[in-house]
């Protein structure tokens, strides 16, 4: 007999820790679901917690959904959930800002550290067993556009910054004098052409779908170094590919990709100035373990009837602040 609310998760290969989510299980019933038994899992479902990072399959099964009120997703980026009918409904939408935010930072400095001291080369020259002196470049005093104002955008311009690098950011509205981005513009195209390194951390939206294309690229200095860390589709791929053919800009590091995963035969495998990562700059050891954590703790408070953490905006399609 089920007890209590029913929360329904959403797994793929793996599924939550089952002490992680004793907190839960005590007081509802959970009924874990990997996509294919989705609808079955929602009917009477008051709760979903989407633990199935890449899902694409709650639109197919929004029909079953006939009391879900609170949808928390596992992952930062809400766009899977950003469908019209759940917009439309009353559900609220939680997500998990905050949990990724360190480490991709790290990961987006690591990445403008390789490139400015050319650190694949030096790989490439050791594996040749070919002792040849080179110079390199600082990044002291170079310049970081990051395009995103977001919790994990501002941990990045914060660890850019004291870095020694200057920083400039691209957002929905403008600001000056931000204590971690310095100036907001809302202009992309008047800011590319200032930047040397520009990192893309949007959320996934109909207005910043596809913004990094031909004329993006086409802004930047030739010398600048793209790297993306938001998703995929906040870029023309044939375009970067063009972009990166040309000379139009030096370089890229890339997390995340449209499509993904990224086919054998694709031409970003085998460009010699493109650094792929396989969408795992986020994952640090014992981060689904804070994901979980995060989950539990909203649960407390949902069921208590308290204001949850981090609320999406299904307007905007993202945790706004």
């Amino acid at each position: 007999m089920e007890e209590g609310p029913i929360v329904a998760v959403l797994h793929s290969d793996s599924v939550p820790d089952a002490e992680l989510m004793a907190a839960v299980a005590d007081r509802a019933t959970v009924r874990y679901t990997e996509a294919a038994g989705l609808a079955s899992a929602l009917r009477g479902a008051e709760a979903l917690f989407v633990y199935d990072f890449g899902t694409r399959a709650l639109p197919g099964a929004w029909h079953a959904a006939d009391r879900l009120r609170w949808l928390h997703m596992g992952s930062t980026g809400v766009d899977p959930a950003m469908f019209p009918e759940l917009r439309a409904s009353d559900v609220v939408v939680t997500n998990t800002r905050g949990v990724f935010d360190s480490a991709i930072a790290e990961y987006v400095l690591g990445q403008i550290l390789g490139f400015a001291k050319d650190l694949s080369g030096s790989l490439l020259l050791q594996q040749r067993h070919e002792w040849r002196h080179r110079e390199s470049e600082r990044i002291e005093g170079a310049t970081a556009l990051v395009v995103g104002t977001g919790s994990i955008g501002r941990r990045i311009a914060r660890l850019l910054r004291a870095a020694g690098m200057t920083i400039r950011a691209v957002g929905r509205r403008e600001r000056v004098a931000d204590p971690d981005f310095g100036t907001v513009a809302t202009d992309l195209h008047a800011e590319l052409p200032e930047a040397d390194y520009v990192i893309a951390i949007a959320p996934l939206t109909a207005q910043t779908r596809n913004m990094f294309d031909a004329s993006a690229f086409a802004a930047m200095k030739p010398h600048a170094r793209f790297v993306n860390v938001g998703r995929g589709e906040l870029v023309v791929t044939d375009d970067l590919v063009a972009a990166l053919r040309t000379g139009s800009i030096a370089a890229a590091a890339l997390d995340v990709m449209d499509p993904e995963p990224l086919p054998a035969q694709h031409p970003l495998w085998d460009l010699p100035n493109v650094r792929i990562t396989p969408h795992n700059s986020g994952d640090f050891l014992g981060w689904r373990t804070e994901i979980v954590n995060v989950f539990t703790k909203n649960f407390d408070k949902w069921i208590a009837g308290r204001p949850l953490d981090n609320v999406v905006d299904k307007r905007l399609g993202y945790v706004p602040g």
